[in-house]
């Protein structure tokens, strides 16, 4: 790979803040802008690179924040385990086939799934408080089985997969909200990390981007959470917001991949 210039790394740090500051501000759907970020303003060429270079970020900054939320008592440890445990397995199955598939015809499929997402960002998040947490066999299966789905796509993409593990934390496996938020960044951690391992085997991280990127990320996610607490009740405004920025640039990369942009 060839050395950064100064530009590139200014570039990197600030795509990193943006990124870290949009998951702090909005409590997900950020990462998921990491890939494009790293391609077509950082100037990453190869879209497996930039995958495992993103899912590095993405483990790094889900740790981060986990801290705050395990001191704020909302993570069901048990429960994160097993969810993460299948959802380990399904992140590395899902990784080893992203790195085999055709780099443009991922792009495409990423794009898509950037559709998806920014379409379930404009729907409200209901609070759901639940009663007492008993993980019971019945219940542990539920967990391991979500988690293996969730692991597959969140691999093959390099994505962490917040958008889909909090909802079914919720739905299928009955946490509170804030408790499948806070619970949900041991997966999404998990899941990065077994991403970007297995690209690293395969030599497809870029490490001074990464660690540009990370740094960038950890300054982005503080400002971010200092933010997100002065516009709580503009939340979902919000995620509004950030969901027409996400489509916008999933149509820009679909747009870019089918030759009307830049050719």
């Amino acid at each position: 790979m060839p050395p950064m210039d100064l530009m590139q790394s200014a570039l990197a740090i600030g795509c990193g803040g943006l990124v870290g500051f949009s998951l702090g501000l909005i409590g997900g759907g950020g990462s998921v802008l990491a890939v494009p970020l790293l391609l077509y303003v950082v100037g990453v060429s190869d879209p497996h690179i930039a995958i495992g270079t993103s899912a590095l970020a993405v483990a790094v900054n889900a740790f981060v924040n986990l801290i705050s939320h395990a001191h704020a008592g909302n993570v069901r440890w048990s429960a994160s385990f097993v969810f993460a445990a299948g959802g380990v397995l399904g992140a590395f199955i899902g990784s080893t086939a992203g790195k085999a598939f055709d780099g443009q015809r991922l792009l495409v499929l990423f794009a898509l799934l950037m559709i998806v997402i920014a379409a379930l960002m404009q729907r409200p998040r209901r609070l759901i408080v639940a009663g007492p947490f008993h993980l019971t066999p019945a219940l542990a299966g539920r967990f391991a089985g979500s988690g293996l789905g969730t692991g597959l796509l969140a691999g093959f993409f390099g994505i962490g997969g917040g958008f889909l593990i909090v909802p079914a934390l919720t739905l299928i496996c009955g946490l509170a909200t804030l408790e499948a938020i806070g619970s949900s960044l041991v997966s999404v951690g998990a899941f990065g990390l077994t991403t970007a391992i297995n690209y690293a085997v395969s030599g497809l991280i870029d490490w001074p981007i990464a660690g540009l990127f990370l740094a960038g990320g950890v300054a982005g996610g503080v400002g971010g959470a200092a933010v997100a607490g002065h516009l709580a009740r503009n939340r979902q405004a919000l995620n509004r917001v950030f969901g027409a920025i996400v489509a916008s640039v999933a149509l820009y990369m679909l747009a870019h991949s089918a030759g009307w942009i830049g050719r």
